[in-house]
């Protein structure tokens, strides 16, 4: 009985473990979990970083309004000396966004820079390759400083850009601006947007590293519908540049810190050699302040890495969310001041 009795104590104290069914039935319950809850976090993330991306844009609408009360008027893309082909004012290929600086959190950066000169000239070239905050969408892929052929720092991106109007940017024979809200050498006021500050667009997301075609002088008044008629200009000629757009926070020109509504946002634009943003090529017929005979056209496409919108800031201090799916003629009404259209809900 004795035996027995210890028998039983010694199996009581066997210890069973998890059977392998038991353990793959274990395994399969947390990747279930785990893949129900990614797409969860992951909306919750973009959720987030599209919200950072609307407050950059209400920054920016602030700076402006604020500027304006400063200045009695709005900065212009740019400035361009009185013979237009001679180029650029000394110091004036300064960006908006540099000009917007000290009142949007960036007095430090501000006071770093001479705006007598131009920014290569600067006593630090760091400036022109400092990151902004405000400028750089949470979503971006490539916030990275641009580098030179050998490596060495050279420029830092943006992923805001100005309403630079439809087609035609700036006329350097005349000195003439486009439709837009800003242009090489505007002083744009409230007065001046008779289409309504509601109805026009004033900043959109860009995204940074595209490649583009510039100085083909090529192009006419009759503003291009498709991507398919700017590819078309894109293989007439010019200069293709494979990443180099909106990747120089520092200067005015449509390619580098503007936008245009010549298509619609998203639009995918093919250039030949482009190793940047993904489908994302845009068009300048001839660079503002050079020596081209005709007008600056250009076709510089509003995109963003948020799925199927594009974020954008009106004249009045409003943020949206543009589908890329708007209607044209709609999009291109917004992109004018004063162009008189009717527009209604978008």
């Amino acid at each position: 009985m004795g035996q027995h009795f210890l028998q039983n104590r010694q199996s009581r104290k066997i210890k069973h473990g998890f059977t392998l069914i038991e353990l793959l039935v274990v395994i399969a319950i947390i990747a279930i979990l785990i893949a129900l809850l990614l797409p969860a976090v992951q909306q919750a993330r973009e959720a987030a970083r599209r919200s950072q991306c609307k407050n950059n844009l209400k920054q920016i609408g602030l700076a402006l309004h604020n500027y304006l009360s400063a200045h009695t008027a709005f900065p212009p893309a740019f400035c361009v000396s009185p013979n237009g082909s001679g180029g650029y004012t000394p110091g004036g290929q300064w960006s908006i966004q540099a000009r917007l600086l000290p009142f949007a959190d960036g007095a430090n950066l501000f006071n770093n820079i001479d705006f007598t000169k131009d920014y290569s000239g600067q006593s630090d070239p760091s400036i022109a390759y400092t990151r902004t905050p405000f400028l750089m969408c949470p979503s971006e892929v490539n916030d990275k400083i641009r580098t030179t052929s050998g490596g060495a720092p050279e420029h830092y991106p943006v992923n805001y850009g100005y309403n630079g109007g439809t087609w035609r940017v700036f006329t350097n024979s005349s000195l003439s601006g486009g439709d837009g809200a800003f242009y090489p050498n505007s002083k744009t006021k409230p007065r001046d947007f008779t289409d309504g500050m509601s109805n026009t667009l004033c900043f959109a997301e860009v995204k940074a590293f595209t490649a583009y075609n510039r100085d083909g002088d090529s192009g006419t008044s009759s503003i291009p519908g498709f991507a398919s008629s700017v590819e078309s200009l894109i293989g007439g000629g010019g200069s293709n540049k494979g990443n180099s757009g909106h990747t120089e926070w520092v200067d005015g020109r449509v390619h580098q810190t503007g936008f245009t509504t010549t298509l619609p946002p998203n639009t995918k634009v093919a250039v030949p050699g482009a190793n940047g943003a993904i489908d994302a090529g845009d068009y300048t017929s001839c660079r503002e302040a050079q020596s081209c005979s005709g007008p600056t056209y250009a076709a510089v496409t509003a995109r963003s890495y948020h799925i199927g919108v594009v974020h954008a800031l009106l004249m009045d201090g409003a943020v949206r969310s543009l589908s890329e799916n708007i209607d044209l003629n709609t999009y291109r009404a917004l992109g004018t001041r004063s162009g008189g259209e009717v527009i209604g809900e978008f």
